[in-house]
């Protein structure tokens, strides 16, 4: 890439400012709906199916098109496409908050994820270019404890905007609060992001990535709608057509001349491995946060504030749990990701117990156990991809990087769609389809168990 202008030092801090903009406004927007969703549809009479596809239209987006818009980054310039995605997340945002019916919100939030995969990707690339290596250091110290901090705080101030109900627009602010957020940091891109040229040599791969959104949807589409309504012919043809769309999608894989996924990747163990542990676990614990919120809200009839608070352990656990296992990773390798898997099995098994014992469920008696299914959580979010990087070349290590994250956005849009799915349509509601579902969690968790034994030893 061709850099014709670099920002002097007084600016760089605005860069670094602007890059935790962009990843603040996803992972809230990712994390919010998994408290507000009950509150839409009630407002909106968008029932289950919109609850599914709340979090999952979004999730799946960002992550079947999060390597393509790094590539398109590197071929248009990063500037370029980080303005023209932070520009569309925000108008997808105001479509969001505008929403007349079920159907235009979920749409848009398939359009903000497609957005926000322009836009993320962008963010790291530009603080690498930009940063002299004394200050880079200092960049990513910042960058990761804010980040962590407003994963905690999506779902808080979800709560908070829906319990003042501003101007009686009950959920609503929590995607118009972009519009906001959204132009100021446009106005102050334009000025302050470094100019860059990219180059037109990077191929993409373009049908690689409908193929991909193709198959997924299909998949999806007639795993979740199949169950709801006694397995009609369209759920089996959407399913069906689905797994053709991944096989066409695998041959592709073979033959392009810049794949999504980069085929020699897979003949790594290791990397194999944590990709199958990341997208099984990643799907596990993103349906079981959703599904606890639901759970809370519905049966427990927590308001989406008390809601928010309620599960504020969880996320404390993973944040701090995060942050250790990082540290200890490098001396431990591989172990931290066993440890974290069991401690997340003790934690969803305590709860299942309780459960199943029929006492009464409270909040305040969520509490811990909340904190120790967060802290398993943790161990295992930050160190299962750094940990199957370890056997790879430093060549691959960018390419796999990025697959295995677009891999995690992708298995958390799975993951908030089947496991919401096995919550909503279990044979008895309330206590009971919570225990189905911590039932397929706990499967779903010990199934990463035996693969952990094939990841390298150390991190990369």
């Amino acid at each position: 890439m061709t850099t014709t202008g670099a920002p002097p030092r007084s600016a760089l801090w605005a860069v670094l400012g602007l890059v935790l903009l962009a990843d603040v406004l996803d992972m809230i927007d990712s994390t919010v709906t998994s408290i507000a969703a009950p509150t839409i549809a009630a407002g909106l009479g968008g029932g289950e199916g919109l609850i599914t596809w709340l979090g999952a239209g979004y999730a799946l987006a960002l992550g079947v098109l999060l390597v393509l818009g790094g590539r398109l980054g590197d071929r248009f310039g990063q500037r370029r496409l980080f303005l023209i995605g932070l520009a569309g997340f925000t108008i997808a945002s105001a479509a969001c908050g505008l929403a007349p019916d079920p159907v235009v919100l979920v749409a848009a939030r398939v359009v903000q994820g497609a957005f926000g995969a322009l836009l993320i990707p962008q963010g790291m690339a530009i603080m690498t270019k930009a940063f002299p290596p004394d200050l880079l250091r200092t960049a990513f110290g910042i960058y990761g404890p804010l980040v962590g901090i407003a994963s905690v705080g999506g779902p808080l101030l979800g709560g908070v905007l829906i319990q003042a109900d501003i101007a009686g627009l009950s959920w609503r602010p929590i995607f118009l609060i972009n519009i906001l957020l959204g132009t100021l940091g446009f106005l102050a891109a334009v000025r302050v992001l470094p100019h860059d040229r990219g180059d037109r040599g990077v191929v993409l791969d373009g049908l690689g990535a409908g193929l991909l959104g193709a198959a997924i949807l299909g998949v999806l589409s007639g795993l979740v709608a199949g169950p709801a309504s006694g397995w009609p012919v369209l759920p089996v043809l959407a399913l069906v057509l689905g797994v053709l769309l991944l096989v066409l999608f695998a041959l592709r894989q073979r033959r392009a001349a810049n794949p999504l996924l980069e085929p020699s990747l897979f003949r790594h163990r290791g990397f194999t491995s944590g990709l199958l542990v990341g997208l099984v676990f990643f799907a596990a614990s993103s349906g079981l946060v959703y599904v606890l919120s639901l759970f809370v809200q519905h049966v427990l009839h927590a308001t989406a504030l008390e809601a928010a608070l309620g599960l504020l352990p969880l996320t404390i656990g993973i944040v701090v749990s995060s942050a250790a296992a990082m540290a200890l990773v490098t001396r431990l390798g591989r172990t931290i990701v066993l440890l974290g898997l069991l401690v997340t099995l003790a934690g969803v098994g305590w709860l299942l117990l309780v459960t199943l014992d029929g006492t009464t469920i409270t909040l305040p008696a969520l509490a811990p156990i909340t904190f120790v299914i967060g802290v398993g959580m943790g161990a295992c979010f930050s160190t299962v991809f750094a940990t199957a990087l370890g056997g790879l070349a430093p060549g691959q290590a960018g390419s796999a990087s990025g697959s295995l994250t677009a891999v995690q956005q992708i298995a958390n849009g799975i993951g908030s769609a089947l496991v919401t799915t096995v919550y909503l349509h279990s044979v008895a509601p309330g206590p009971p389809a919570l225990a189905t579902t911590l039932g397929v969690v706990f499967a779903l968790t010990a199934l990463c168990l035996p693969l952990v034994a094939l990841l390298p030893r150390n991190r990369a």
